[in-house]
């Protein structure tokens, strides 16, 4: 039981939000793809990325040609990661994705109240997503998503369903392009205990600018935007920057900032360099392989790393 209640902290852990209200599936909050995180998230107007899916639906209708994505995430201690997309248009349509997310936190000794070992028990979570999106207007976009999610402890489970809706607007004269998402609007079917708790419900705005004569996308996203604060400007602290480098036509740079992260990642008066992010990604032909690092600063921090692919028709 000890062993039980120490994993379902760790669980909620991950979510920094967790500290701050009941809830569950927080690991849903999680970066799984290394271009968004090579970012820290700033990620919800990008365009032509099959893991838009994740992020914001409507973004599906950007992609140029049929796209498959499958990423792996090393987290703190044991704990392993992952995700795999895959969106194609269909004539007439739209943009229509698939994927899943998943999270294992290994293995853990069972014991009674005497601490005699008594075997072993896992946990893991997933969710099964699938989206949309089409233009719907000139420089347009708009989409949907619905996610069933699981969790399970040994022989306890939990289940939910869950939607998310987003829109695009491209802005072709400015180069730029405005993007939102609601993720993770559902319900519990059944939960660990008699309470239903809530869902990591997610409202993100963000904006991509690429500056004239500067081989350079700029990203700027508030997160969190339905949480509950003290004021309506702290609802704007959780905010992430970004900024993807074209160092030519095969490879890019990436470097990111969460601001949430580094003040709740702050040990002391230092910070280290928590809530920083660095990355990269190439191309090979149809191929690409992206790497991200994320900073927790003291504690250490996570790597991903994703290959992607273009799907011949």
């Amino acid at each position: 039981m000890r062993n039980s209640c120490i994993l379902i902290l760790l669980m909620l852990a991950f979510s920094a939000s967790s500290a701050q209200r009941k809830g569950t599936f927080d690991f849903l909050r999680l970066d799984m793809n290394a271009r968004a995180a090579g970012l820290y998230g700033s990620f919800v107007s990008m365009t032509d990325d099959p893991n838009l899916l994740l992020y914001n639906p409507s973004a599906l209708a950007t992609l140029t040609q049929p796209s498959a994505s499958a990423g792996f995430l090393k987290h703190l201690l044991d704990v392993n990661a992952g995700s795999v997309t895959y969106a194609q248009e269909i004539e007439d349509l739209g943009t229509f994705g698939a994927g899943i997310v998943f999270i294992h936190y290994g293995s853990f000794e069972r014991t009674d109240e005497s601490m005699n070992v008594l075997g072993t028990f896992s946990a893991r979570e997933f969710a099964v997503v699938v989206g949309w999106g089409a233009a719907v207007a000139e420089n347009t976009f708009a989409g949907a998503s619905l996610e069933f999610i699981h969790s399970s402890i040994a022989e306890y489970g939990s289940s939910a369903l869950a939607a998310g809706a987003g829109v695009l607007y491209e802005i072709p004269s400015e180069n730029i392009t405005l993007g939102a998402s609601l993720l993770h609007l559902g319900t519990q079917l059944d939960s660990y205990v008699k309470t239903r708790e809530s869902l990591p419900l997610s409202l993100t705005i963000g904006i991509t600018k690429r500056p004239e004569h500067l081989p350079v996308y700029l990203n700027l996203n508030f997160h969190k935007l339905t949480e509950n604060n003290d004021s309506f400007f702290d609802r704007f602290n959780a905010f992430s920057f970004g900024a993807e480098f074209l160092l030519t036509e095969s490879a890019r740079l990436r470097v990111g900032y969460d601001n949430e992260k580094r003040r709740e990642l702050k040990l002391g008066s230092s910070a280290g360099l928590a809530g920083f992010a660095v990355g990269g990604g190439v191309f090979f032909g149809t191929h690409r392989i992206d790497y991200a690092f994320n900073s927790y600063g003291a504690i250490g921090g996570l790597h991903r790393i994703t290959i992607g692919m273009i799907v011949a028709p």
